[in-house]
This record gives C-alpha cells, structure tokens and sequence, in this order.
C-alpha cells in the first residue's frame, strides 16, 4: 500500500560529511581510511568495523581470498596474500588435528614451502574452560599474548618480585619460541596460564603491581 519511490533512492538520504567521517573513522580505529574502506563503511557500518576489529586481532586478514576469509580452507587447498607490495605469502593447509579437552586443534599447514604447525581454538566446539580473561592496554601491569600459540614455560612464580627484563614465561608459535620479559619492577600478583596451554592473542598472561 506504501507509493513507489520516483527519485534516486540515495536523494532522500540525509547527507553525509565524507572527509569528516573520514577523519573520525581514522581516529576511531587507529589506521588510515582509504576510499573502499570509507565507501564499505558508509553502506555496511557494524560490518565493516567487525571487519576492522578482525584486522586488530589476527593481522591483514583483508589479503585473504573472500571465500577463504568466511569459510576456511580445505587440506591440500593453497591460497597467496600478498602482505606488502611485493611480499606474498604462499599458505597450503596439509590436515587439522583432532579437538583437544581445551577446544584447541593443531593445524598443519606449509608456509613458503616450510612446514608449520599451530594451535587454535575449535569454534565450531565449546570448549569446556572458562573463557580467559583479556589483557587492559591501558594498565601497564597487564602482560598479556601477543599472538596465539601455546604457553612453553612459565619462569615465575606467585609473589615472585621481578625486575625490568626478567623473563616470565615462553611462548611457542609456528615452531619458534618467543619470551615475554617484564618492563617494569614489582610483584607477580597472579599467573592466568601454566606450561601445556593454549593461548590466544591478547589473552591476560601474567599480572605485575
């Protein structure tokens, strides 16, 4: 019963400061907005920055073929991304592991041609862990994952005193270990992980005062 539009659908649109959203969509997530950021912005804005936060925690994953990016890979399927101008990155997943009693399933896949394995939450499953609590950027006490992986050490102890560069504990992903060292003198107020787990990124690790 409603009468038909007789104009441009967008003229009945209020209008829109473009530079203005622009520079506010900018300062908002921290990263320079091109025009298809600010046109995919303007149409789809819950998507889109859903989109961004994905950029926040995993990395480029905009490199990604579309149909990788919403429904995986398959084994023996290889993708490229290219990650900069002229560096692309060549990904074959080779099989995925079983789920483990945390959720978590190991991913073998070639890198370049170099094997790597990984380990990742199994979303399709519920784990049976409590979620783990996120490390606050803003509090300096926090030391939280800096990519996913699994906890190879822990160095510390509750009520253990640290001092700068004292290390807490190893992280392993893709077959390389990482340390995370504190930046600041105080107490281990408490430990969120031991040797064996899985992590992911941004996960609250360990906690100085």
């Amino acid at each position: 019963g409603e009468a038909p539009l007789t104009t441009r659908p967008g003229a009945s649109m209020p209008p829109v400061d473009l530079e203005a959203t622009r520079a506010k969509l900018a300062a908002d997530l921290g990263t320079e907005i091109d025009d298809e950021d600010l046109n995919g912005y303007l149409m789809y804005p819950k998507v889109f920055t859903d989109y961004m936060a994905r950029h926040e925690t995993y990395g480029p994953v905009r490199t990604l073929p579309t149909r990788t990016f919403f429904y995986g890979m398959e084994p023996g399927e290889e993708i490229a991304a290219e990650i900069d101008p002229g560096k692309t990155l060549e990904i074959r997943l080779q099989t995925i592991g079983d789920t483990d009693e945390n959720g978590d399933v190991r991913v073998f896949f070639d890198l370049n041609g170099q094997p790597r394995v990984i380990r990742v939450p199994n979303r399709l499953v519920k784990s049976q862990t409590a979620a783990r609590p996120k490390a606050d950027p803003a509090n300096d006490g926090h030391i939280g994952a800096p990519m996913p992986g699994v906890v190879a050490s822990v160095a510390v102890a509750q009520g253990q005193k640290v001092n700068p560069g004292d290390l807490l504990l190893t992280i392993e992903a893709m077959k390389m270990e990482t340390g995370l060292h504190a930046d600041r003198a105080g107490v281990v107020k408490a430990l969120h992980v031991s040797a064996g787990q899985g992590i992911d990124a941004k996960d609250l690790l360990v906690e100085i005062e």
